[in-house]
């Protein structure tokens, strides 16, 4: 089927024992470990210095990667990445790209001011060391993760969740950092003020498109240069390093001096600069981690197709299963017509299809329609694996239990006019985050 080899199957643990054996497992873990003291250090100092500012700076942050983390982590409904995978991205991030990072950015910035002037280092040096130094770090994250556990990047989209939950660890500790700086150039004593300002500035504004998305972009190469094997190397490669020119180019867009002194300011000239360097990359992004994830669940819902069963999936429900805005639709239907427990049914059936729709994959091994002899999906041998029996069954207990609730199919409701209703919609959800972007900077003076 086309794009098969784009998702890989997968076993069912996110390390298996023989990776403790690897050398890249024990790598990754000093590296880690040698991270995590260097940034104990920096909080001890700053804890010893600035008690309260600093434990403000650290709740608010981490409080704040809350609903990324959610969001990024559910971008693959279909095939969630273990939370220890995404807890591992997410320390790389704030661990051994911060402490990595920091420094390195500033060496290069002084390579700059040496090779070219002090002036133009001081205009460009966060332009070109930031993106050069932290984007480099930050993907070497993700191939951290495919040396460890290969067989859990099985699409592009698996690297772009991983690039993301790196950008937004490394997000998380240097705006930790940078809050407690802030404390110190005031030299105000033990201030919150600088850290709520702080928290405003680079995580609410700069926040919204800055490291997740940058690190999802970069990601996405990698996952295509490890799973698309039915295409050329030098193909792979180059798609991977396009992808990582991309991160670079969005994050050295956002850091350039352009536009800062601009005819426009204010609020509004602040806005406007929020505005032409954050929306492109920001739907470029989008763009890519939307065609990733089509792909997947194409993929994926095919398996499903292929078995050919009502019981299992309905026409209509695999429509609504391999869109996030169609699952959600239908969940809503569900509300609509049967209540609270119609929609945590809906809720539940879809994520045991998701569930069997990947136990499909991994009975099929690597014939993508999986067929045995006697037309029925499962493993060479014949049969069905226990997990796709498992999940046959919980589907079908799912779905026993909707029918009683008067509501027999997890669908979304019709509507014509899809597509420009969905346009209408982002065009409205881009302009609410305009206004509360404009409050926020009104709130700051414009600052």
């Amino acid at each position: 089927m086309s794009g098969a080899n784009e998702v890989l199957p997968t076993p069912e643990g996110a390390l298996s024992r023989g990776a403790l054996l690897m050398p890249a497992f024990w790598v990754l873990a000093l590296l880690l470990a040698v991270g995590a003291v260097r940034m104990a250090v920096f909080l001890r100092e700053s804890v010893t210095i600035y008690p309260v500012a600093t434990v403000v700076a650290v709740v608010l942050f981490a409080l704040y990667a809350v609903p990324f983390w959610i969001f990024v982590g559910g971008l693959d409904f279909l095939e969630r990445e273990p939370p220890t995978l995404l807890a591992t991205a997410f320390a790389w991030g704030a661990l051994v790209a911060t402490s990595v990072a920091i420094p390195g950015a500033g060496a290069l910035h002084n390579v700059l001011a040496k090779l070219v002037s002090p002036e133009f280092a001081a205009d460009w040096g966060a332009a070109i060391a930031g993106p050069t130094v932290e984007e480099t770090v930050k993907v070497l994250g993700v191939f951290a993760i495919v040396l460890v556990a290969a067989a859990q990047v099985n699409s592009p989209l698996d690297g772009a969740v991983y690039g993301a939950m790196v950008g937004l660890g490394f997000q998380v500790a240097e705006d930790v950092v940078f809050a407690v700086n802030a404390v110190a150039v005031e030299g105000q004593g033990d201030r919150v003020s600088p850290v709520v300002i702080t928290f405003f500035l680079r995580g609410f504004l700069a926040g919204l498109w800055s490291h997740t998305l940058f690190g999802a972009l970069a990601g996405v190469g990698v996952g295509y240069l490890v799973v698309r094997t039915d295409r050329r190397l030098t193909r792979r490669a180059g798609i991977a390093l396009l992808a990582f020119a991309g991160s670079w180019a969005c994050h050295f867009l956002w850091n350039t001096p352009i536009l800062l002194d601009g005819p426009v300011e204010g609020a509004l000239g602040v806005l406007l600069i929020l505005v032409i360097k954050g929306i492109p990359p920001l739907l470029l992004i989008a763009y890519v981690v939307r065609a990733a994830h089509g792909r997947e669940a194409d993929y994926y819902v095919s398996l499903l197709a292929d078995l050919g069963d009502p019981e299992i999936a309905t026409e209509a429900e695999l429509r609504a299963l391999g869109s996030g805005t169609r699952r959600a639709a239908a969940r809503g239907y569900a509300f609509g017509r049967a209540g609270i427990r119609g929609r945590r049914v809906v809720r539940r059936l879809q994520q045991a299809q998701a569930h069997l729709a990947v136990s499909l994959s991994r009975a099929n091994g690597d014939d993508s329609l999986g067929r045995t002899g006697d037309g029925s999906l499962g493993p060479p041998g014949g049969g069905e694996t226990a997990d796709v029996m498992r999940w046959k069954r919980e589907v079908r207990a799912q779905r026993a239990r909707l029918k009683r609730l008067g509501h027999p199919e997890a669908r979304a409701p019709e509507e014509r006019g899809g597509t420009v209703r969905g346009v209408f919609t982002a065009a409205g959800a881009v302009g609410m985050l305009m206004m509360i972007v404009w409050a926020a900077i009104s709130a700051l003076g414009g600052r």
